[in-house]
């Protein structure tokens, strides 16, 4: 809200999992949301609250899904998009927003704690470790569309690679002796490759929409 009016150029990475996040639980014949309390010993703890959601707001599956089965919505993520589409569709510009995340809607837990580079339990140390969830970005994407933009998705495999990754890299490797040629070619695997950030990582691309005709 402090930029100027003018066209907005933003470029997000890891931005949106660290928005929070609301989790519901199928218990009995609904779905009930996942509250934070103290369990007999004085310690933190999950447990389904007394709040209930339509299903219909809920991911494709969740009419199907077993008990004990979380959801997770993002209203808060929903809000940040609009604001930043809202302002792309009246000042032009465009976006580039790479994280986390699921191209397709889902069902699961994605919530996690991140603490000295190794993952630990959500509620061991609040405060203390980086708390992430996995951005569905399909959802993102239609928020985009309602504001008359252009959302394309991909995985961070795709982008790079269709962004020059590998001629980038040997261009680097060219004149570089075989240890450095090594570590180039473990780098490029790790962003692009399918078995590492190529696929856990998503890019979506915000773009005012092509005029036809």
């Amino acid at each position: 809200d402090t930029l100027p009016h003018q066209p907005l150029f933003i470029v997000g990475n890891e931005l949106f999992d660290a928005v929070p996040i609301r989790q519901f639980v199928h218990v009995g014949a609904g779905w009930r949301e996942r509250m934070v309390g103290l369990d007999d010993a004085d310690n933190l703890h999950f447990f389904a609250g007394a709040g209930s959601v339509d299903p219909a707001l809920l991911p494709s599956g969740a009419a199907d899904a077993p008990q004990g089965a979380i959801a997770e919505v993002a209203p808060a993520r929903a809000a940040l998009m609009s604001a930043i589409a809202e302002r792309i569709a009246g000042r032009g510009g465009a976006g580039l927003f790479i994280d986390y995340g699921h191209l397709e809607p889902g069902i699961g837990d994605t919530l996690q704690a991140l603490r000295r580079h190794d993952h630990e339990d959500v509620l061991a140390n609040p405060g203390e470790a980086d708390l992430t969830a996995h951005v569905d970005f399909a959802a993102l994407a239609a928020t985009v569309r309602a504001h008359g933009l252009d959302a394309e998705l991909t995985t961070q495999g795709e982008f790079l690679l269709g962004m020059g990754l590998l001629e980038r890299a040997g261009s680097l490797g060219a004149d570089a002796d075989d240890g450095a040629r090594q570590a180039i070619s473990d780098a490029v695997e790790r962003l692009a490759g399918s078995d590492a950030m190529g696929e856990l990582f998503k890019v979506m691309k915000v773009l005012p929409a092509a005029k036809t005709g």
